[in-house]
């Protein structure tokens, strides 16, 4: 009987970087050998990564690592667009953040990245129901990173946040694609009513350090909203906010301010 051959490996650039940078890295480095070889080349995929990084960073007394391993291992099997949000995640943070030189250091050193993908697990929870592991996780992400996102606010892929201390985002906020925020930023209600009150912010918009947006206001997609400020009304897209409270102070400066990371009020280089 011929035997069978073997299905080809499913081409995965992001994960095969982030294997390089990891054996690079050794080579630089030897000491770090075992936390690379555990974190990163002991996996087949990102998502076994994850999956071993996140329980290692979120475990304690009352959950051991393996529970949440199992956890985790079964969230990105049931749903893999966990991996394609979390690949979207790393690059978002490699081309964005001048801080970060490989794909590896998101998933090895950086809170924001770890935070967001532990996130994304509880969301994962809160969808299927299971609302006391959900909550177990944000408050285990809160403890250890400093970043309050509830499980049931909806995220979409390639966010970046930078430096991600005193990050938080509501229940009934959503966050749509290529977002990038910075340090102490809040998406947060008005008041104690138990109804939509969080912000809903679109895609492409850049949140300054220091921002405060507060209530079931939407925020325009390509917007940018200057450090500091306490957003209370709506943002028309591609404009620029700033003051407390916030208002429109101009363009948005360029087409993609998310990506392009430039918070000065006078615009992009070049406009």
């Amino acid at each position: 009987m011929a035997e069978q051959q073997r299905k080809p490996r499913k081409l995965d650039p992001v994960w095969d970087q982030i294997c390089e940078d990891a054996r690079a890295a050794v080579m630089k480095e030897p000491l770090i050998g075992g936390l690379v070889h555990s974190s990163i080349l002991h996996h087949p995929s990102l998502e076994r990564a994850l999956s071993y990084r996140v329980a290692m960073k979120l475990s304690s007394d009352e959950m051991s690592p393996q529970i949440l391993r199992e956890i985790a291992d079964e969230a990105y099997a049931r749903s893999p667009e966990l991996g394609e949000a979390g690949r979207a995640d790393l690059v978002a943070i490699f081309e964005r953040d001048p801080a970060c030189h490989s794909l590896m250091q998101p998933l090895l050193y950086f809170k924001g990245y770890q935070a967001v993908q532990a996130y994304r697990i509880g969301h994962w929870l809160w969808q299927q129901g299971r609302r006391d592991l959900a909550y177990l996780i944000q408050a285990r992400v809160s403890e250890v990173f400093g970043v309050d996102i509830h499980p049931a606010a909806r995220i979409g892929k390639g966010l970046m946040i930078d430096h991600a201390h005193s990050i938080v985002i509501g229940e009934t906020a959503v966050v749509g694609d290529n977002v990038s925020m910075l340090h102490s930023v809040t998406l947060g209600g008005t008041g104690k009513e138990d109804d939509d009150r969080h912000p809903k912010i679109g895609n492409g918009v850049l949140i300054g350090a220091g921002a405060h947006v507060l209530g079931n206001i939407r925020v325009g997609s390509c917007s940018r909203i200057a450090a500091g400020s306490v957003v209370l009304e709506e943002v028309p897209p591609c404009k620029t906010v700033a003051g407390v409270p916030a208002k429109i102070v101009g363009e948005a400066g360029c087409d993609q301010p998310a990506l392009t990371m430039d918070q000065i009020l006078n615009g992009c280089p070049g406009q």
